[in-house]
């Protein structure tokens, strides 16, 4: 199921021009054993893209441990149709996207071991379109 938010402000913002600023966020987890998908680089997530990335993750686990997703698209996008003359409008929704700085963590693995969470993380790293690291918690 695509994530996308239940009421926003206005229906149609303008579209976000810049990446996102650089952010330093710290990790305070305990004891548990924790894996974490931390960009690299800033940019944009897709809603599709966060939801394959999460489904394939929890393939790979087979349902084990606790994922969370900190991140939400909440940015909508609009596009007109393509054959659509100039006027009339702004266009209709096409898609959610979530802005991500680079180092803000995407996805968080809990409650599961090495050997089965680093490859799980890899491959919904591969869902995604950008850099991404895998730290231990």
């Amino acid at each position: 199921m695509l994530t996308q938010p239940k009421k926003t402000k206005y229906s149609k913002y303008f579209k976000p021009r810049q990446l996102p600023q650089s952010s330093t966020q710290t990790h305070n987890l305990g004891e548990l054993t924790c894996f974490a998908l931390v960009t690299t680089r800033s940019g944009f997530l897709n809603g599709r893209q966060i939801e394959a990335a999460r489904q394939n993750i929890r393939r790979r686990v087979k349902r084990e441990g606790k994922l969370e997703i900190p991140i939400f698209p909440d940015i909508a996008i609009t596009r007109k149709a393509s054959a659509a003359r100039m006027g009339k409008g702004k266009g209709k929704i096409n898609h959610w996207v979530a802005s991500v700085a680079a180092g803000r963590t995407i996805f968080l693995l809990y409650g599961i071991d090495a050997e089965q969470g680093i490859p799980a993380l890899q491959a919904g790293a591969n869902k995604l379109p950008l850099k991404l690291k895998i730290y231990q918690l």
